[in-house]
């Protein structure tokens, strides 16, 4: 399964429908319904199917299918045919997060013999890569047809490992319309890079403001709201004040903070501080902010029915975060109770040559054997 799985080239700029057709062929041959969700183009889908009796308490098996590119890299065999070699599993995917998704699909048939007395629910999403856009509309469609689970577990790479936490992220595009003129007569115009100089700075200040009243006791690595200038190009010549200049900025909150609430405090500086300067010289003077994406962050919940559920399952009772985004948090701000633990690591994600060990993937079948047997008995 997941020879096949990798063998679909499904980077996130190209349709993943040649996937998705194979998992509902899979899934349908096996006597399952199979619901798709499509994009606005029609190119991309995500699919869900439930395993199990239509009633609630079910537990949510979700990974998404698209990939990050291989463009510029150096593998040293073709990514998106699967390799083994020395006990490691080598492809495009294989840890991010492929090779949950075919250990998933591959437990269809225990699935199915297990007599469930709860659901198991797949659920395949498309574009997460590149801003989690695909698991929103998935999980809407979801809530509406089939009856609410009391459980999601998203198989990201964490060595199986219950991941109860992990930041959002909000990223921006800031396009600044400034006025040029001839550097020699600068008080006449506006520099759109000086412009942009300044708000990147107010960035920065914002990140060491945090970094100045962070929580010793947050187990995030930085424990703090990170703000972040990642990409900038403008400017004309080097004896005109740049006209336009822009960038984009990369913010990491704190799962109880809001990408929209930072979004809003920078608006507010840019509206009170920047702007009425640069209309004061030009009134054609303006900044444009575009959301690129809006991820949530994963909260920590308190008796949480997710969280207890998957260390019953790995006996693993301790206190882990990550750093990076999932749709974890997208699940959990649709009212329901989401964790993250999948087979793989992130060290391996996203390189040339990425992999995952075999034994990773043994372990995501026991853990998939137990969650099995857990749901085969009715709830007390």
């Amino acid at each position: 399964m997941l020879a096949a799985l990798v063998g679909f080239d499904t980077v996130s700029d190209k349709s993943n429908l040649a996937l998705i057709d194979f998992v509902a062929g899979y899934l349908e041959d096996h006597g399952l319904v199979t619901t798709r969700v499509f994009d606005d183009t029609g190119e991309k889908a995500a699919l869900f199917a439930m395993i199990g009796p239509r009633q609630p308490g079910g537990v949510v098996l979700s990974a998404h299918t698209d990939v990050v590119p291989v463009a510029n890299q150096e593998w040293t065999s073709d990514p998106f045919t699967l390799r083994a070699e020395n006990g490691r599993l080598y492809g495009r995917g294989t840890a991010d997060m492929k090779g949950f998704a075919a250990t998933v699909l591959a437990h269809v048939p225990k699935m199915l013999a297990a007599g469930l007395a709860r659901p198991i629910h797949i659920a395949l999403s498309y574009d997460e890569e590149v801003g989690c856009f695909g698991a929103p509309p998935m999980i809407q469609r979801m809530l509406a047809d089939d009856p609410k689970p009391a459980a999601v577990i998203v198989g990201e790479p964490t060595s199986m490992k219950a991941v109860t936490g992990h930041k959002g992220i909000v990223v921006l595009k800031t396009k600044i319309f400034g006025h040029a003129v001839h550097s020699s007569q600068l008080d006449r115009g506006v520099s759109a890079i000086s412009v942009a100089a300044r708000l990147i700075s107010w960035l920065d200040r914002q990140t060491a403001e945090n970094k100045a009243k962070a929580d010793p006791d947050c187990p995030f690595d930085p424990p703090y709201t990170t703000l972040h200038c990642g990409t900038i190009r403008g400017g004309e010549a080097h004896n005109i004040t740049a006209p336009e200049c822009e960038f984009v900025t990369d913010i990491r909150t704190l799962p109880e903070e809001r990408g929209e609430d930072w979004q809003a405090r920078y608006e507010a500086f840019i509206e009170t501080e920047v702007l009425p300067g640069m209309k004061a010289i030009s009134p054609s003077c303006r900044i444009e902010i575009t959301r690129l994406a809006n991820v949530p962050g994963l909260r920590q919940e308190t008796n949480g029915e997710a969280e207890g559920l998957v260390r019953s399952l790995t006996g693993d009772n301790g206190l882990s975060v990550v750093v990076f985004a999932t749709e974890g948090g997208q699940f959990q701000d649709a009212g329901l109770s989401t964790v993250v633990c999948g087979p793989g690591s992130i060290d391996q994600a996203h390189q040339a040559d990425e992999y995952i060990e075999a034994a990773e993937l043994e372990k995501c079948v026991a853990f998939l054997d137990r969650l099995c047997r857990k749901l085969s008995h009715k709830p007390a």
